[in-house]
């Protein structure tokens, strides 16, 4: 196989370069304090696949208008957060604020919660009033970027069974299934793992087609909560893979059907192979963490079946919620509902 001298079209691999990707607040905005924390990378040259959610949606759509080897500079693109609504901002007079709140201790930028869904940020002190900004942080920015596209390659076009072959240039790419427990966090640590060029969450090694997620929840379809990553192996191993798989495990590889507190057949753990390299490495792993006959590892090891891609909501919900995506991130990654 080799590169295609095309446009991109949804599936493909694309291989690209942002030169810059610069800010560009909305004029009415009111302030923004400090640098953007951004939580995708923003320099040098990254991959996706186009269209897997991965990125900024607009993004995406100038990679598709492009040709290989093509430079657009200048291009605006939405950044995701909606306009700033200059009616969500509101004067808080600090008579009314009483002991609820130490009031020496809020300044420009201080976030104010007021419950477990609302919350603002103050953008102006003065002797009387705070004036709040209940709009995200964001609301209104655009990003003119200068980006260059690589290369175009044949990618994943349907998401079943996929065996390891044919992805990418003489078949580059690789792909791995693994299961930790709740899908969610687990799919934010490969999203940051250099060489990780795609994630997806999903169900896998069910009985019944097309399942949604009430469904796997009741145990009775036979299906594990999953992430199926894409990654090319000159970067990054099938061994570090796992590794970070076991890492986040931890002890629970030793407890049958359970993730710390979630317990159930959806929530067993497993590396689910696609080809014989994969399957000898995981068997390794597991059998180094082998204490007794007593202390059995469950974790299991079996040929990847049909994947079943999970409702648009699961797919990269930690990165959505407002967790960093970067490559080589170490933050903390926290679950919650």
């Amino acid at each position: 196989r080799k590169t295609l001298n095309r446009k991109p079209k949804p599936g493909d691999i694309v291989t690209f370069t942002l030169l810059r990707f610069q800010p560009v607040f909305q004029k009415d905005k009111a302030s923004h304090d400090g640098d953007i924390d951004f939580l995708f990378d923003t320099n040098g040259t990254l991959q996706m696949i186009l269209r897997d959610g991965q990125h900024l949606p607009e993004l995406h759509t100038l990679l598709s208008t492009m040709s290989p080897g093509e430079t657009v500079r200048h291009a605006l693109i939405d950044g995701g957060y909606g306009p700033h609504r200059p009616e969500l901002q509101f004067a808080l007079p600090i008579a009314q604020m009483g002991k609820s709140i130490d009031v020496s201790s809020v300044n420009v930028g201080t976030q104010l919660r007021f419950d477990d869904t609302t919350s603002c940020r103050v953008v102006s002190v003065s002797e009387d009033e705070w004036i709040c900004d209940a709009n995200h942080a964001l609301a209104g920015t655009s990003y003119d970027v200068d980006v260059t596209l690589e290369r175009v390659e044949a990618g994943i076009q349907e998401w079943g069974f996929i065996n390891n072959e044919n992805l990418g240039v003489n078949g580059r790419y690789r792909i791995g299934t693994f299961a930790l427990g709740c899908f969610w966090g687990g799919e934010l640590a490969y999203q940051r793992v250099p060489g990780v060029i795609s994630t997806h969450v999903g169900y896998t090694q069910g009985h019944i087609p097309n399942p949604t997620y009430e469904q796997v929840c009741t145990g009775t379809t036979g299906h594990a909560e999953a992430i199926r990553v894409v990654y090319d192996p000159s970067v990054v191993s099938y061994h570090s893979l796992v590794q970070l798989g076991l890492e986040r495990l931890g002890d629970n590889v030793y407890k049958l059907n359970q993730v710390g507190n979630d317990r159930g057949t959806q929530y067993r753990h497993g590396f689910y192979y696609h080809d014989e390299e994969q399957r000898e490495v995981a068997l390794e792993m597991l059998a180094s963490l082998y204490v007794s006959d007593r202390k059995k590892v469950m974790t299991e090891v079996k040929q990847a079946q049909e994947f079943y891609m999970a409702e648009d909501y699961h797919q990269q919900y930690l990165f959505k919620g407002g967790q960093s995506a970067k490559k080589g991130s170490h933050e903390t990654i926290r679950c919650y509902g």
